[in-house]
């Protein structure tokens, strides 16, 4: 392991951490000036430099937050505590302004001291794992199973012109496997075209899709080529296909059947060689039976299907993403990249994310700018992530999605006894006292465990699922839509679990 650096020139100090650090078998190196520790760097390789750098602020032969500055050019991930007196504060705010891990005032606490050291430490050799994953990251990021089932796919598809249909709910990444899907095809030199079906007027999609002759409607000055002729030997990407009008879906079918298509007000047929992927977050066959899609068209866009998984159902990859996305927002923002503790990620880790990775983004683009010091703790996650208001710990453990939200909620409302009680809604009732639920959770899942069955956690987990959306859609009068929005989940998720919890 390499040392932990000490910088002071006060000899008493540096005695005193040094002994404390060797009774926790933390090797140090002790300096007593900011020159001896700058000569010292420019003779240190990787490996036998700093492992954590501890330094006073005030010292004869220089200043510790010059010394902070220099040193987080050569390393910028090292974690630096400052020593301060609490005269100093101010410079204390100088030291986290300039990326300084912590701030250590004296005269301290020489177990706090040496807790303090430690998890800089931890967080160091996390640091270290963090920049060499991020040396070579992907396009698109993810280690659970269902991520990788993506990823095979794409790897399948590479060498194919067969048109794409993505699934999956808003925010979990459509665009970047589209993308992916063309960087990796015959296609890749030619030009990957996007367009978001439902964010342009209905009055204005024909003309961007198809483009349009000069004077064929008001404003129309020049003729402009439309997606489809911009798109031309490339990729067409349709984004939320399932919002498209109904009378344009039908000229969408016949460019997919044999690749012309008029402009708007034009005569002359234009051909044209694209690739179509399209994206929704909708339930197409439900548009279907709706008679809001053509059914001719969901079979031409629906030769392949790849579903994307939500955010909830790969939790494992949360951590990496989050990682990611603050060296990210810090590169864009030019500033230090923040780090967030095990505690925090344990929070985001057991977050719903209804918006998926996009929300997970946006949080962490929060968090680059919002959060006071530069680890983050579970008081600095965003209010929605629900950690200042929520009483309880952060969890360490893995558990039901729906047996976490349980836990942070209340009151507690009522279940309904059945399924088909949705005419009044339940009221809620005092909170129950003590952990009476949980004990009555505990002795199921002891009695089911004690029968040697296999699923305990899958038959624990449909049973509270189907309680808690049973509960939501009698709160509702049955509107799914609104019982969804209540428990934090889409809608998509809701429909979805009611087919698989045999709730219809």
């Amino acid at each position: 392991m390499k040392p932990i650096w000490i910088v002071d020139d006060d000899q008493s100090i540096r005695f005193v951490l040094e002994k404390a650090l060797l009774r926790e078998s933390l090797p140090t190196r002790s300096f007593t000036s900011p020159r001896e520790v700058m000569a010292a760097l420019s003779l240190a390789s990787e490996d036998t430099g700093p492992q954590v750098l501890v330094s006073d602020i005030r010292m004869p032969g220089g200043s510790g937050l010059d010394l902070l500055e220099q040193v987080k050019k050569k390393y910028p991930g090292l974690p630096v505590i400052i020593m301060t007196a609490y005269s100093d504060l101010d410079s204390a705010v100088s030291a986290f302004q300039g990326g300084a891990f912590e701030y250590l005032p004296k005269p301290f606490d020489l177990p706090k001291a040496v807790e303090l050291i430690r998890r800089a430490v931890e967080e160091s050799q996390r640091e270290e794992v963090t920049e060499e994953r991020m040396a070579d990251a992907p396009e698109m990021l993810g280690q659970a199973s269902a991520m990788q089932d993506v990823f095979r796919a794409i790897g399948r598809l590479s060498q194919s012109n067969v048109t794409v249909m993505i699934t999956g709910e808003s925010g979990s990444g459509k665009e970047l496997v589209a993308r992916a899907l063309h960087k990796h095809s015959p296609r890749a030199h030619g030009p990957f075209v996007a367009i978001n079906t439902a964010a342009i007027p209905k009055d204005l999609l024909e003309s961007e899709l198809f483009g349009h002759e000069r004077g064929a409607f008001t404003g129309a000055q020049t003729m402009r080529r439309g997606r489809f002729e911009q798109a031309d030997g490339g990729t067409l990407f349709l984004d939320e296909i399932g919002d498209m009008p109904f009378d344009l879906q039908t000229r969408l079918l016949r460019v997919l059947s044999d690749g012309h298509f008029y402009r708007v007000g034009g005569h002359g047929a234009v051909k044209t060689n694209v690739r179509v992927i399209a994206a929704t977050h909708q339930n197409l066959e439900q548009r279907v039976k709706d008679g809001a899609f053509r059914e001719d068209l969901f079979h031409r866009l629906n030769v392949i299907r790849l579903r994307l998984p939500a955010l909830r159902e790969r939790r494992e990859d949360i951590a990496m993403l989050t990682r990611h996305f603050l060296q990210q927002s810090a590169a864009q923002l030019g500033v230090e990249p923040k780090r967030i503790s095990d505690a925090a990620l344990g929070w985001l880790g057991h977050f719903s994310f209804p918006g998926n990775v996009r929300q997970l983004e946006n949080i962490c683009h929060w968090l680059t700018v919002m959060a006071p010091a530069q680890v983050i703790e579970p008081k600095d996650l965003p209010p929605e992530v629900g950690v200042a208001a929520g009483s309880l710990a952060a969890p360490t453990a893995m558990v039901p999605e729906g047996l976490y939200m349980a836990l942070a909620a209340t009151p507690v409302i009522a279940l309904p006894s059945e399924p088909q009680q949705f005419a009044r809604p339940v009221a809620a009732v005092p909170q129950l006292s003590g952990d009476s639920w949980e004990v009555g959770l505990e002795a199921d899942a002891t009695a089911l465990l004690a029968s040697e069955r296999h699923d305990v956690w899958d038959e624990l987990t449909r049973r509270f699922e189907s309680r808690l959306i049973l509960a939501a859609l009698a709160a509702t009068r049955g509107r799914r839509i609104e019982a969804a929005h209540k428990l934090g989940i889409g809608r998509n998720t809701i429909t979805r679990k009611i087919q698989e919890l045999g709730l219809e």
